[in-house]
């Protein structure tokens, strides 16, 4: 049984690391649930609700990243109110066409938003890769926290 347990451990991880790449698969989560399922089952209080602890502080800081980056990339790059609203309602439309409208629907939602303003292309364009180079750094982000997360628990592994 415990051998069926470390088996749903591993992919629940593994999944997870992989999760944090995809949109809609909740990465995060599933790392943080590895944990949580060991430490119910199998722990016998080797890792720690400490780590635990610890592993939810880490979803909630790649929530806030995943929250920020398109915003803070669209103005570092000069986008304005309207761009950013362009953005959400393009996000929001883009979750009815699949994984590319996921990554399209907020770029053209930015380009439109910002062309609305009055914004010439070149300009409404470049809030757009703002909000694309934004989305990218928060992706790597997010997947370094990611990492951290299972570092964190094999480390309480080992160490405990």
């Amino acid at each position: 049984m415990d051998f069926i347990l470390w088996i749903i451990i591993a992919l629940l991880m593994l999944v997870g690391l992989v999760g944090t790449l995809l949109p809609l698969v909740p990465g995060h989560v599933l790392i943080l649930a590895g944990a949580v399922l060991h430490q119910v089952t199998l722990a016998e209080g080797k890792a720690g609700w400490w780590m635990v602890a610890l592993l939810a502080v880490l979803l909630l800081l790649s929530m806030l990243v995943d929250f920020l980056s398109g915003a803070v990339g669209a103005r570092t790059f000069g986008a304005s109110r309207w761009g950013a609203v362009g953005g959400i309602l393009g996000a929001i439309v883009g979750l009815f066409f699949g994984l590319i409208g996921l990554v399209v629907g907020p770029l053209v939602g930015v380009l439109l938003g910002e062309l609305l303003t009055g914004k010439g292309i070149l300009p409404a364009g470049k809030s757009t890769w703002g909000t694309f180079l934004g989305g990218v750094a928060g992706t790597a982000i997010k997947f370094f926290l990611a990492l951290l997360m299972v570092a964190v628990f094999a480390g309480a592994l080992y160490f405990s």
